[in-house]
């Protein structure tokens, strides 16, 4: 199955820790998301990413491939957020199924700021995926 990273997950580091058998496969659009930073985490003391619907936007990300199994791990690192089944679009502007998470019950969370380190592991992920 496909997995699409547009956080910390994009970190390939991180991904290899937590999903040893997951494959990266390629970078990856996701229309009409935008990228939020909300609520606050006691790991990264401060907000975490997620998505939220905004038409016109786009969320950049990448493609991994990964088992149920290795979906099953990240859902222990994913806690407070929901399994989603969205399209993404590949290099080639190809539709391509995925799941992604994104928090749960975000529509009274407002957006704070990332910490500095929270945001140097998604930026090392976007480096990895050659995204910026």
């Amino acid at each position: 199955m496909y997995y699409f990273a547009y956080a910390s997950n994009l970190n390939q580091k991180q991904m290899r820790e937590r999903c040893p058998g997951s494959k990266p496969l390629f970078t990856a659009t996701l229309p009409n998301y935008r990228l939020v930073f909300l609520g606050w985490s006691r790991q990264w003391h401060g907000a975490i990413a997620s998505i939220r619907v905004t038409t016109g936007e786009k969320v950049l990300g990448a493609v991994y491939d990964v088992t149920e199994q290795c979906m099953r791990q990240l859902d222990k690192f994913e806690s407070g957020y929901n399994r989603l089944k969205v399209t993404v679009f590949d290099e080639d502007n190809q539709p391509v199924e995925a799941i992604t998470y994104i928090r749960g019950g975000q529509i009274q969370v407002e957006e704070a700021k990332p910490s500095p380190e929270y945001l140097a592991v998604i930026q090392q992920g976007y480096r990895d995926w050659r995204i910026v």
